[in-house]
């Protein structure tokens, strides 16, 4: 009997970070940050300007598009920002990698899990992870994960401890902007022995557990960019236009954005020349440039290559092998239903 896709499939993402935390204090006391103060969100009250999709939708009335330009478009708004007192911005943030790769967290089909779990284990018999690995290794010491907050800096220092049993095994210091964010072609040492402990966390040979703190040299008073909260009750007296994550009172960023710049490995994908990499995802979306870079109509998105992979034997180029277990690191529901 030919093997089907099974309808319920699931993984449990491997890279599992925290939310990253946000303080202030100055660049000469990074040896003792512990101290550092707690960046607050504050809320201000600014005048907007008109939107274009208001304005697009009025450019055939010029009468109510003058008398909406005339009006005073108030909004209160979330913001952050270090101190007068505060050149530099701390980002902190925990990371567990996770292995067992070829045990599905869900699946219904004990014949297709066998294939599938055949096809994970030839991977890593004849590749490792060791290039995936490297790639998320490179994610942390280049200081992706801090998004805008890297722009523009001064300067990008980013430390990782390896702890296990509460005790520092390890640890790294990385000049964040000596890394180029659209190759992972550079190697240092340190570089190297961070991607092993994230490969054998990823092989499960040990325990993984890392703590980054990333500083960032951006001049006192800057404004700071933690995440954006997407507000789904807009009934609220006093809404805000803009609301920003905050954890315990202290400016944060998602959990979700910074496992998202983890990813950001995929450079296997048609236009990864031009572009640079994208974060790992089943269609190669990426939200905020409206596009999906992995088509079915292409054959390079996700479900094909595995169903092609484990369902009718059809082994992909090794670069597509890394996309496709790199898919399932990232964890979530993959049925064929999902299609």
């Amino acid at each position: 009997m030919a093997i089907k896709t099974a309808s319920v499939l699931a993984f449990e993402r491997k890279l599992a970070n925290s939310d990253a935390v946000m303080y202030a204090g100055n660049w000469q006391q990074r040896n003792s940050s512990g101290s550092w103060q707690p960046i607050a969100i504050q809320s201000k009250d600014v005048r907007g300007t008109i939107s274009n999709r208001l304005k697009n939708a009025l450019q055939s009335d010029p009468a109510k598009l003058d008398a909406e330009i005339q009006k005073a478009n108030l909004q209160r708004v979330d913001v952050a920002a270090l101190p007068f007192d505060a050149d530099t911005l701390k980002v902190t943030f925990s990371l567990r990698v996770l292995g067992n790769l070829a045990q599905p967290s869900a699946c219904n089909d004990q014949e297709y899990q066998a294939a599938l779990a055949n096809v994970i284990n030839g991977y890593v018999t004849k590749n490792g992870f060791k290039e995936l690995a490297t790639r998320y290794a490179s994610n942390i010491a280049n200081g992706r994960f801090l998004w805008r907050n890297r722009v523009g800096a001064e300067e990008v220092e980013v430390r990782v401890k390896h702890i296990k049993n509460q005790a520092v095994q390890s640890d790294w210091v990385f000049a964040g902007e000596d890394f180029d964010l659209r190759s992972f072609s550079k190697t240092t040492a340190p570089l190297v022995e961070l991607a092993e402990v994230v490969r054998q966390g990823l092989s499960g040979e040990d325990f993984a557990f890392l703590q980054v703190e990333a500083f960032v040299r951006l001049g006192a008073g800057q404004e700071i960019f933690p995440s954006q909260e997407l507000v789904l009750d807009n009934s609220r007296d006093n809404k805000k236009s803009k609301t920003l994550y905050q954890v315990n009172k202290v400016a944060a960023m998602h959990s979700q954005k910074v496992g998202n710049a983890l990813r950001t490995i995929d450079t296997w994908y048609p236009e990864a020349a031009e572009l640079g990499p994208i974060a790992v995802e089943p269609y190669g979306s990426v939200t905020n440039r409206g596009k999906a870079y992995r088509q079915p109509k292409d054959k390079l998105d996700f479900y094909t290559l595995l169903d092609g992979w484990v369902v009718k034997g059809q082994i992909p180029p090794v670069e597509q092998q890394h996309y496709v277990m790199a898919t399932l690191l990232r964890g979530g529901v993959f049925g064929e239903k999902s299609e």
